[in-house]
């Protein structure tokens, strides 16, 4: 399907956020820019992915000219990397996020398999919106802040095999000095109600290996999983962190060299009513606030990456667990009926270097 893309907004006032058009080869995208330098972000619009985010290392008021930025995300970095999606860096994931268990699951009385005659490896994960057509439908600009609100309606029945519901997807960016928001909204369409769950797939830098940086997670729950990473059966699956020393990052620590490809369930809202996974660098004193509206934090310290492994680190705010789709106890939350909308809110904060 060809991209429906137009540049509705384009703005040049020297006191505001700039938005301009751009290409990642024959990929459009779009750049936000802050009015003083501090701030630059690159979104793709196939599948509306933030490709670069980069922030000025220094305090407020102390900014030098050229202001130096630093790149806070280890997103696509050509065309063939966005197309192959390995890593799926920075990606948006809708309907579904993680795996979904031999690609099928049962819903609405019928059984659907998202790998139709596919035999052997039925590994799938990470749901369609990460490489679906966005348009830029709509953008503001301030003194301190830009906003985008990106469309696509490419999720219809006939478009994904084991997928017969249709979704209007809306992705709202709101890139600022020293923070990004999203909001994801799905609307059903159709005329059954549809299985639905969201979430968020970025890696991030502090310009050091993940073995170096020190991690907090304010959860109290580890979903046990399986050795295909498909989560055990009910409550085999919520194992408290208390009894699980290796994985429990309630207190600060350092990453060094653990392995994680893990979902924590139970997050435990700050006085904003957000949950916030802190990344930080002891070096400097630099670190990253993960926030997120509810929902489950997964962490993948990139291991198996083809590029760069343990350079970055997957903190990936989800609104559901590994193949929720099948998991009785998630039906009623992710049943989404037609004619209603679903938002999932949530972003990440940068603090500079106190050093």
């Amino acid at each position: 399907m060809p991209y429906e893309h137009r540049m509705p907004y384009e703005y040049r006032m020297p006191d505001e956020y700039r938005i301009a058009e751009g290409r990642l080869g024959d990929e459009p995208t779009v750049t936000v820019s802050a009015p003083d330098g501090a701030a630059r972000a690159v979104l793709a619009l196939r599948g509306a992915t933030l490709l670069s985010w980069q922030v000025a290392r220094e305090a407020p008021g102390q900014l030098s000219e050229p202001t130096e930025l630093a790149e806070l995300t280890d997103g696509y970095r050509d065309e063939a990397e966005l197309r192959s999606q390995d890593g799926v860096r920075a990606g948006l994931l809708a309907p579904f996020s993680n795996r979904v268990a031999d690609g099928r699951y049962h819903y609405g009385g019928h059984d659907h398999d998202l790998l139709p005659g596919r035999l052997g490896d039925r590994t799938i994960y990470h749901g369609f919106a990460r490489e679906a057509p966005f348009r830029l439908v709509g953008a503001t600009t301030t003194a301190d802040s830009a906003r985008l609100l990106l469309r696509s309606t490419s999720i219809r029945p006939d478009r994904y095999p084991g997928y017969p519901f249709a979704l209007d997807l809306d992705v709202e960016y709101t890139i600022g000095r020293r923070e990004l928001g999203i909001e994801i909204r799905a609307t059903n369409v159709g005329e059954t109600t549809a299985p639905y769950a969201s979430g968020w797939h970025p890696y991030f830098t502090l310009s050091r290996p993940v073995d170096e940086l020190v991690l907090q997670i304010p959860a109290h729950t580890l979903i046990r999983t399986d050795a295909s990473l498909v989560p055990l059966r009910g409550k085999e699956a919520l194992l408290p962190l208390n009894r699980c020393p290796d994985l429990d990052f309630r207190t600060p620590r350092r990453l060094g060299d653990a392995v994680i490809d893990a979902c924590f369930a139970d997050l435990a809202p700050g006085p904003d009513g957000r949950s916030e996974t802190v990344l930080g660098d002891p070096a400097t004193g630099a670190g990253l606030r993960v926030w997120q509206h509810g929902g489950y934090m997964h962490v993948f310290t990139g291991d198996t990456l083809a590029r760069d492994r343990r350079a970055s680190i997957a903190l990936e705010p989800v609104e559901a667990p590994t193949d929720a789709y099948n998991r009785p106890e998630h039906a009623d939350a992710l049943s989404l009926e037609p004619g209603r909308q679903r938002e999932f809110r949530f972003g990440v904060t940068y603090r500079p270097s106190t050093h």
